[in-house]
């Protein structure tokens, strides 16, 4: 067996959200969820159908996301595995509203990090493997760096 590296396209400021769900309903399920999460977010959805006519569906409510989604999507090809890439929010700020979408069965990331997915098949079809998400860890977090974290999560308005 044969994995393969996808690297998921997307520019610097978007987020990324890849899962696994399963009923052709899913695409439009998530554009609900997305669009009641937060104000302004502008967002694009790809998703691979297993049965059926086997295409990859998009919804979305920015052509420029939906299109990207669409293509990462189609390239990743494992049946039922979805991805949104979207702008003006954080994965904090939609995350369990995608989780408690009745069809997701996973959740392989939630990042603005470049991503990677590692994907294999076999005669039935692909399957996602795993993702890498960012680099690899460089050393043990100091006294210095817990108060920068502290303060950068306090910047962004999540800690008081």
């Amino acid at each position: 067996m044969e994995i393969n590296l996808v690297e998921i396209e997307k520019e610097d400021e978007w987020q990324v959200i890849i899962g696994q769900a399963q009923f052709i309903k899913t695409t439009e399920d998530l554009y609900e969820a997305m669009i009641e999460a937060v104000p302004g977010i502008k967002f694009g959805i790809g998703f691979n159908e297993a049965s059926g006519p086997c295409l990859t569906r998009g919804e979305g409510n920015d052509e420029k996301l939906e299109e990207a989604a669409k293509m990462n999507a189609f390239r990743i090809g494992a049946g039922h595995s979805f991805i949104i890439l979207f702008k003006n929010a954080f994965p904090i700020n939609v995350l369990n509203r995608i989780k408690n979408v009745s069809e997701v069965a996973r959740i392989y990331c939630a990042t603005g990090n470049k991503v990677q997915v590692l994907v294999t098949g076999t005669d039935l079809g692909k399957a996602i493997v795993g993702v890498v998400d960012g680099s690899s860890v460089k050393a043990i977090e100091s006294h210095e760096h817990k108060q920068e974290r502290r303060g950068y999560v306090r910047k962004l308005g999540y800690k008081l």
